[in-house]
């Protein structure tokens, strides 16, 4: 299914875009971490309408558990802060929630 690597890189995306402006407005980093920014939101945004499914607020609901373990993931690669249990259930909870939306028998 195609719908998991385009939730990754709209996940990817959407996480390097908000970064950017908490590394700006919290990490005191210049504001052309912005341009990239931006652009990264806009790559979120249009790999978020790649998904193949048909309503979009069902599509945005199953990409949050994606955005949530890959979140985690970001916590621990890039910022260097190791999740911890109860940062892993919640992404097993969430993740699961996801498959239950992708995956549910519809008629």
């Amino acid at each position: 299914m195609l719908a998991l690597p385009t939730y990754l890189l709209a996940a990817v995306a959407e996480i390097g875009g908000c970064f950017a402006f908490w590394a700006w407005l919290r990490l005191g980093k210049s504001p052309l971490w912005l341009l990239p920014g931006m652009a990264s939101l806009a790559l979120f945004a249009w790999a978020l309408t790649r998904v193949d499914i048909a309503f979009a607020g069902r599509a945005y609901a199953a990409y949050g558990g994606i955005y949530v373990a890959t979140s985690l993931l970001w916590l621990w690669a890039v910022e260097g802060a190791r999740p911890d249990r109860w940062d892993i259930l919640g992404g097993l909870v969430c993740l699961t929630g996801t498959g239950i939306i992708l995956f549910g028998p519809r008629g």
